[in-house]
């Protein structure tokens, strides 16, 4: 797995749990299942977020993607 890619998962990650979200939750905002965000955090699958998740979850929060992003 990349750097970038590493990051962006830590980084929704963290954001989901200071928001108090659950795996369910932030799957209805990105559009999949709440086993696609399990296996995205665990880190031991190949399961990762793409830029439309990153700008869906941005656009649910009015944020810009960048947030989520590396600086």
């Amino acid at each position: 797995m990349e750097d970038i890619e590493l990051f962006v998962i830590n980084a929704i990650s963290k954001f989901r749990r200071e928001k108090q979200l659950s795996q369910k939750e932030l799957g209805i905002i990105l559009h999949v299942s709440a086993s696609f965000i399990g296996n995205v955090e665990n880190g031991n699958n190949a399961a990762k977020y793409n830029l439309k998740h990153i700008a869906l979850l941005a656009a649910h929060f009015k944020l810009s993607p960048r947030f989520f992003m590396p600086l």
